[in-house]
């Protein structure tokens, strides 16, 4: 009987394995910062401490004050938050930052079809509440054209004043990076405020990835640390509104008593990434031979493999389309075979529907055959050549269909 083969991880952009400093800082925390953060005796503001020091850590990374940092939950919460503030109403004096008038909504917003669901699916509730969305459809290569977001401005402020632009620094499924500082540019002439979502840009691309930005979005598992945990850092002046109301945590704008533990590995992870960029960069030569022997394999196995993505990529990301097999079909052969890899977002795992993004760039034919393969640091040649060893395994045991079936 064949023994269980050695789990090959390349799966980074779904999420990163927390760091052993990280581990070890989470460890030491617990064991001091288990009271409430809010309250003001001693207990308390030693749990404080962590949060204000993940604080700083995320302002150093992101280049904003830390006095503009809330934490979040997670980078999908502080996409809603940076989203939502711009067509919350007027405040109504309820918390430090005023409760939401949700109700019927005025202005409008500019957003690609390429985005995260957290950005995508937020937009569709501020479209359903009376906001004018004017979305931007991205060039094959999965890159949104300065021209294209240009008219979609247009558009829309021939109809609404356009309040917010919001589009990702990196594209999670194919690392397509996109151009944030064109984008600020255009948002700015026109008064209007740009929210990037940078959540796989840090710790990945150096900070030029979300130059301009008045608003980023950042979440902590994707940089080696703990899941539960992220921010939204905000220009001066910049008035956001809660999503959620409750106490007056991270001045009443996400209210819910904060997790010491996890900031404290958030500290850490971000302290790390301020100098992983380089790591990553290192990595663009093994997911380029990576690519090209995947295609190999491919054409190999008798299909005809397609690389996803085009122009200037995240180092780490390759995604392939290959067609005659299903993408979700791949994934679940090779996770038999011990690669762990995915077909689309991990948010949008377990749906029957195609990857969004890819059916923007490509149709949906190419975005059901895609698969993703994303490194990181620890992923060495020898996983490489296994994993593409793996690959060739499955392809030529599920030999795909002939075209028009």
């Amino acid at each position: 009987m064949r023994s269980a083969a050695r789990v090959i991880y390349l799966d980074w952009n779904a999420t990163t394995p927390p760091h052993p400093e990280v581990l070890a800082a989470m460890q030491a925390a617990a064991e001091v910062a288990w009271a409430n953060p809010a309250s003001v005796h001693g207990p308390g503001r030693r749990a404080r401490a962590f949060i204000e020091q993940a604080r700083e850590a995320v302002a150093r990374l992101t280049g904003f004050d830390a006095r503009d940092v809330t934490l979040t939950s997670g980078g999908t919460e502080a996409n809603n938050l940076a989203l939502w503030h711009a067509f919350g109403g007027e405040a109504s004096g309820a918390g430090a930052a005023g409760a939401p008038a949700w109700g019927r909504l005025q202005g409008a917003l500019v957003v690609s079809r390429i985005e995260h669901p957290s950005v995508t699916r937020a937009a569709e509730a501020l479209a359903g509440r009376g906001v004018e969305v004017a979305w931007v459809d991205p060039e094959p290569s999965g890159r949104v054209a300065p021209e294209a977001l240009a008219a979609a401005l247009d558009r829309a402020a021939a109809v609404a004043p356009v309040r917010l632009v919001s589009l990702q620094a990196v594209n999670h499924e194919t690392g397509v990076v996109q151009p944030v500082a064109e984008a600020a540019a255009l948002a700015h002439a026109r008064g209007a405020r740009l929210h990037v979502d940078a959540v796989q840009a840090v710790g990945r691309l150096p900070p030029e990835a979300w130059a301009g930005a008045d608003l980023v979005s950042v979440a902590a598992h994707k940089i080696r640390g703990p899941k539960g945990i992220g921010a939204l850092a905000a220009r001066p002046g910049i008035r956001l509104r809660p999503v959620l109301l409750g106490g007056a945590q991270e001045r009443g704008l996400r209210p819910g008593t904060q997790d010491p533990i996890a900031a404290a590995g958030f500290a850490v992870a971000a302290r790390r990434a301020l100098d992983a960029p380089a790591r990553y960069a290192a990595l663009a030569p093994l997911r380029d031979r990576l690519e090209a022997e995947l295609l190999d394999a491919g054409r190999a196995a008798g299909g005809a493999p397609i690389r996803n993505g085009a122009g200037a990529r995240a180092p780490h990301v390759a995604n392939l389309s290959w067609p005659g097999w299903r993408g979700d079909e791949l994934c679940a052969a090779l996770d038999l075979e011990g690669v762990a890899v995915s077909s689309g977002s991990a948010c949008s795992a377990g749906t029957a529907e195609p990857s969004p993004v890819l059916t923007a760039m490509l149709g949906p034919e190419r975005a059901a055959s895609a698969v993703r393969f994303s490194i990181g640091e620890e992923t060495t040649e020898v996983d490489l050549a296994e994993a593409v060893r793996r690959v060739a395994r499955v392809l030529s045991r599920l030999r795909p269909l002939p075209a028009g079936t």
